[in-house]
């Protein structure tokens, strides 16, 4: 068992890419979920591109198939108490409630875990003060 609660995760793949942190998101995840993955309507490749770059590993992704019928293959695979999906728009929320997963928008889950969203990263960056590099 991967985490300390008997739950499978789903992130949209674009949900994902709103966090600041995939990787940490995910090794987070990990601490209280038993499976996670990605579920996108992009071809496999550019999911499998992207969790690479940001060095995270899957239990499950879409592969060929879009993100409903993925959704539901999760579903029938893995057997936990909870499917919790987390996504970035209205039909992410349509969708689960379809396959019968919880949904949880993106902000709320970041703000539920302490995740850090990108464009809060982004805010704090340009909030911050400048670094001085003529400074001994």
């Amino acid at each position: 068992m991967n985490g300390g609660s008997d739950m499978t995760l789903a992130f949209e793949l674009e949900a994902l890419k709103e966090l600041a942190s995939p990787e940490s998101v995910f090794e987070d995840a990990r601490g209280w979920s038993e499976y996670i993955g990605v579920v996108s309507e992009q071809p496999t490749y550019v999911v499998t591109n992207y969790t690479r770059k940001n060095r995270i590993r899957q239990d499950f992704f879409s592969g060929p198939r879009g993100k409903e019928e993925s959704l539901e293959a999760v579903k029938d695979q893995f057997d936990t108490d909870r499917y919790v999906f987390i996504g970035a728009a209205e039909a992410d929320e349509n969708l689960a409630e379809r396959v019968d997963w919880e949904y949880l928008p993106v902000e709320d889950a970041a703000e539920a875990a302490d995740w850090i969203v990108a464009t809060d990263a982004e805010e704090a960056e340009e909030d911050a003060e400048p670094v001085r590099d003529d400074w001994p």
